[in-house]
């Protein structure tokens, strides 16, 4: 049979031309870098993207080149987003939460051409500049320059009298348009390259998994600088939704005067911003919430806990998501089966607290140490496999590539069970489970209801060496603010959770858990601190 269908790439251009066209008036609201607050609309957004498409044209940057950004999550940098998008440049948003080192790594290895930089995060990168090789131009995201970046333009200057873009160019869908790359908890960040494809294929797979309308508010909390803020800024503008991006301050005052005053209706972000937030409402139960009819969560497991308090207190659907930068990013989702929504609330959090289902179009699978795929029968477990049409084949550039794609499959280091209605349940990180005398012990787990008890705000759990059993468990607590609670109070809370073996050998109460460049705990820092700590 010959080819019937019209071979059109997939291109985000589309997605954003119609967006434009249907939804003109849709707002765009950003707090910029200095708190205060604009309002655009997708028109006007448009005539700016436009400009700075040109304005990437006279400095020189081509097609399939590498622009950077070192930004907050705000109006000029959604104008960057679509701007190289649409054009085929690439879109490397550069996490400022890394390690210096690992910031001169990372632009020097994806080779940006440019830089844009938001005014207060100048400080930053400017320490850094001499030895960022590539970059020719500095672009500072304001109405003005900086003098501690020489030759740098400020970013109204660049696009203010440039002539509009006209009709985006045809472009290889399989063309990169983002470079995102982890946090490099081990050695230096391993780069992944977005395509037109991959990122179309994410953003409307997702959008039927969980609708996004024309009548939401999205605020993307997760960063922009982290694997594409999860998608977000495509997927709303997709559907002509209106953004609110929150800038800087991600305190949960600043959130929730958001929430109030725009009537956010859908967010995205990392348990850590949701417990905190669940705090500050706890301790200001007045504050409005009424417009939110879900989030996303994930970057890391979401407590139990957490899920319920926000249905039970708000009226909030916590949606677990996961996924990873190689996943572009987000791969399942936590959602409940029409059936069981009149199920009893435990049964649903059953549901609710695991990984989620995969995304249409994602295969998943779990294997043993030997590479056996294993039964999706919520007993067996096994590291997590995951291909699709978004799903990394390849790091950027990177030798250790081999380490984690074996035969169209992505490795995930991730340590699940498969139940038989299709919910991975995540045990645990490869590196991070804990074995202890020859039996497995889910750090998460105990995490998990550790940070149930009223009075623990954070929870991390690691393994750490031991005469005896090899490796024992060891809690590190973060108190309520004001909370007078003791080891033994959460050793007689977990006794009626886990196995009596499974409990910590030692509960340490700190002040703040270390956390990675995208929030998540950072065990490794934990346990290279208490490495002997229960070796006495």
């Amino acid at each position: 049979m010959p080819h019937m269908q019209d071979d059109f790439p997939l291109l985000l251009s589309t997605l954003y031309d119609r967006a434009v066209w249907i939804h003109p008036d849709t707002e765009i609201v950003s707090v910029e870098s200095d708190k205060s607050m604009s309002r655009s609309t997708y028109a006007a957004t448009d005539a700016r993207v436009r400009q700075l498409a040109t304005a990437l044209d006279s400095l020189g940057v081509e097609i399939g080149e590498v622009v950077g950004t070192f930004a907050w999550n705000n109006q000029r940098h959604h104008e960057l987003y679509w701007a190289t998008a649409n054009t085929g440049r690439i879109c490397h948003t550069v996490n400022i939460r890394l390690f210096g080192d690992q910031i001169v790594y990372i632009i020097n290895h994806a080779k940006d051409r440019a830089l844009f930089v938001d005014p207060d995060l100048v400080p930053l990168i400017a320490p850094l500049a001499d030895r960022l090789t590539a970059v020719e131009h500095w672009v500072i995201l304001g109405s003005e320059a900086s003098d501690a970046l020489p030759g740098s333009i400020a970013y109204d200057d660049l696009i203010s009298d440039q002539d509009p873009h006209g009709k985006w160019p045809l472009l290889d869908e399989r063309s990169p348009m983002m470079l995102c790359y982890s946090s490099g908890t081990t050695g230096n960040p391993k780069g992944v390259a977005y395509t037109q494809r991959s990122t179309y294929m994410h953003t409307i797979s997702n959008l039927a998994n969980f609708p996004i309308g024309p009548t939401d508010n999205v605020m993307p909390v997760v960063p922009m600088f982290h694997a594409a803020a999860w998608g977000y800024p495509f997927q709303a503008v997709t559907q002509g939704a209106k953004l609110t991006y929150p800038g800087p301050d991600l305190s949960p005052e600043g959130l929730l005067r958001l929430v109030e005053t725009e009537r956010v209706s859908f967010s995205a972000g990392v348990p850590t911003v949701w417990l905190g937030i669940q705090q500050h409402l706890t301790a200001n139960p007045g504050i409005d919430t009424s417009s939110i009819r879900a989030f996303l969560c994930g970057g890391s497991a979401v407590p139990r806990a957490m899920i319920e308090w926000y249905w039970t207190e708000r009226d909030i659907r916590v949606v677990q998501g996961w996924g990873m930068t190689e996943t572009n990013p987000v791969a399942s989702v936590a959602q409940l089966k029409p059936e069981m929504e009149d199920w009893d609330l435990d049964d649903q959090l059953d549901r609710l607290e695991t990984a989620g289902i995969p995304v249409a179009g994602l295969e998943v699978k779990i294997v043993d140490e030997m590479g056996e795929t294993l039964p999706n029968d919520g007993e067996a477990f096994g590291e997590l496999l995951i291909r699709g049409p978004w799903i990394a084949a390849e790091y950027f550039n990177d030798d250790r590539t081999a380490q984690s794609f074996e035969d169209g499959w992505l490795r995930t280091g991730d340590v699940c069970k498969i139940t038989p209605e299709g919910y991975i349940r995540i045990t645990d990180r490869a590196k991070d489970v804990i074995k202890s005398g020859g039996e497995w012990i889910s750090s998460l787990d105990v995490e998990n209801e550790l940070m149930a008890h009223p009075m623990v705000a954070e929870a991390t759990v690691v393994g750490l060496k031991h005469l005896k059993w090899q490796e024992r468990p060891a809690a590190f607590v973060v108190p309520v603010p004001g909370a007078d609670v003791t080891k033994q109070e959460l050793i007689d809370h977990l006794s009626k959770k886990v196995a009596k073996w499974w409990l910590p050998d030692e509960i340490v109460f700190i002040e703040e858990i270390p956390k990675t460049g995208t929030g998540k705990f950072d065990k490794k820092v934990v346990r290279d601190e208490y490495a002997d700590l229960l070796m006495e």
